[in-house]
C-alpha cells in the first residue's frame, strides 16, 4: 500500500501553528503579521513530511487548474531544442504549475483540436512555441486567451513574445573577429533573406559593428543552411576570390562544410582562417578545431515565457533573451599578424 501523503493540516500540526497560518505560508503570503520564527517552522516541517501540496483539491476551490499548454509545431521531437521543454518545464513545476506539452507538425486542424482538447482539462494559460525563429499568424483558437509566444512573433505586438536576441548575437560575432585583429576579408557563409528572421537578424547586427569601424564584408556566400551545400559553396569561393581572414557562418552545420572546404583548401582553422558560427549545437565542441559559436538560450527563453504568462502584471510586446557567446578554438589573429 502507497504510504500516506501528508496533508496541510500535518504539517501545521508538526509546527505548532494553525491550519490557516500553515496555508499563508506555504502560499508565499507576505501581507499576514507571521513572525520569521513561525514561518521557518512551517517550512521545516513541510520538508520533514515531504508535504506537497494537492492541486487537484486545490483547483477544485478555485475553479483553476495551475496547468500550462506548450503547443509547438516540432519542438519535442527536435533533440537540439530539448532545453526549450526543460526550461519551461523547470519554471512551470517552480511555480507549482503543470505543463501540457502538444506537437502540431504545422498542421492547423492538430493544432486546433490539440487547443480544444487542452481547454477542455482546464488548461488555464498557453504557450505557442516554434522550432525555428519566425514571424507566424495568431491561431484563431488561441485569441483572447492568455498566452505567451516562444521563438515567434506576430504583427500584433501587444502579444507578448519571446524570443532570442539575434541581432545582438550579430553584433557579438562581429566585435569578437574586430578584438582578434580581423579588419578586412570577412566572409559571411549562409542566405540571409528578409524571410530567415534569423539570418536577416544575425547580419544585420554583423554589418552594424563593421559600419560603425568602417568596415565591410568581403564577401557573402549564399546557401542553404546545411553542411553539404555550405562545403559546394565555399569551395567554390575559394577557387574564384582572394582567401578570407575570418569566416562568420550563419549557423553550426553551415560551418560544418565550410570548415570541410577550407581544410581540402590546405587552410588551416584557426592558423590561417579564423571561423565563427551561431546556434552552439553538439556540432560545435565536436569539430576539431572546437568552434567558437553563439548560443541560442533555450532553456531560458522556456524560463522567460512562463515567468511571463503567470506573472502578476500583464505583459506586452517583444522580449529579448541574450544569446552567449561559447568561445572555443576557431577563432585567432589574422594569419599575416602571425608572420
Amino acid at each position: 500500500m502507497a504510504p500516506q501523503r501528508a496533508t496541510l493540516l500535518d504539517v501545521a500540526r508538526r509546527a505548532g501553528v494553525s491550519r490557516t497560518t500553515a496555508s499563508f505560508v506555504m502560499s508565499g503570503r507576505t501581507d499576514m503579521r507571521i513572525s520569521a520564527q513561525a514561518q521557518e517552522r512551517v517550512r521545516h516541517a513541510a520538508r520533514e513530511l515531504d508535504y506537497r501540496p494537492n492541486l487537484m483539491a486545490r483547483s477544485l476551490r478555485t475553479r483553476l487548474t495551475r496547468t500550462i499548454g506548450l503547443v509547438s509545431d516540432t519542438i519535442a521531437t527536435e533533440p537540439f531544442a530539448g532545453e526549450l521543454i526543460r526550461g519551461s518545464l523547470a519554471t512551470a513545476l517552480q511555480r507549482e504549475h503543470l505543463l501540457f506539452i502538444g506537437e502540431t507538425e504545422g498542421d492547423a486542424s492538430v493544432e486546433k483540436r490539440l487547443v480544444e482538447d487542452m481547454l477542455d482539462r482546464g488548461v488555464g494559460g498557453f504557450l505557442y512555441a516554434s522550432m525555428y525563429t519566425r514571424e507566424t499568424r495568431l491561431p484563431p483558437v488561441l485569441r483572447g486567451l492568455p498566452l505567451v509566444l516562444l521563438n515567434c512573433l506576430t504583427q500584433n505586438r501587444k502579444v507578448p513574445a519571446v524570443l532570442p536576441d539575434e541581432r545582438a548575437a550579430g553584433r557579438t560575432a562581429a566585435r569578437t573577429l574586430l578584438a582578434a585583429g580581423h579588419r578586412d576579408r570577412i566572409w559571411l557563409v549562409g542566405e540571409s533573406p528578409a524571410g530567415v528572421y534569423a539570418g536577416r537578424e544575425r547580419r544585420l547586427g554583423i554589418e552594424e559593428i563593421l559600419s560603425r569601424a568602417q568596415l565591410t564584408l568581403a564577401g557573402t556566400v549564399d546557401c542553404l543552411w546545411w553542411p553539404e551545400p555550405s562545403y559546394a559553396a565555399v569551395r567554390e569561393c575559394l577557387l574564384a576570390r582572394a582567401r578570407p581572414s575570418a569566416v562568420i557562418c550563419l549557423n553550426d552545420r553551415v560551418a560544418m562544410g565550410a570548415n570541410q572546404a577550407l581544410t581540402e583548401a590546405g587552410l588551416a582553422v584557426p592558423r590561417d582562417v579564423s571561423l565563427l558560427s551561431f546556434d552552439d549545437s553538439d556540432l560545435a565542441s565536436w569539430l576539431r578545431p572546437q568552434l567558437t559559436s553563439i548560443a541560442i538560450p533555450h532553456f531560458d527563453l522556456g524560463r522567460r515565457a512562463v515567468e511571463l504568462l503567470l506573472s502578476d502584471q500583464p505583459a506586452q510586446g517583444v522580449h529579448r533573451v541574450a544569446m552567449p557567446l561559447r568561445e572555443r578554438a576557431s577563432v585567432g589573429p589574422p594569419a599575416a599578424a602571425t608572420r
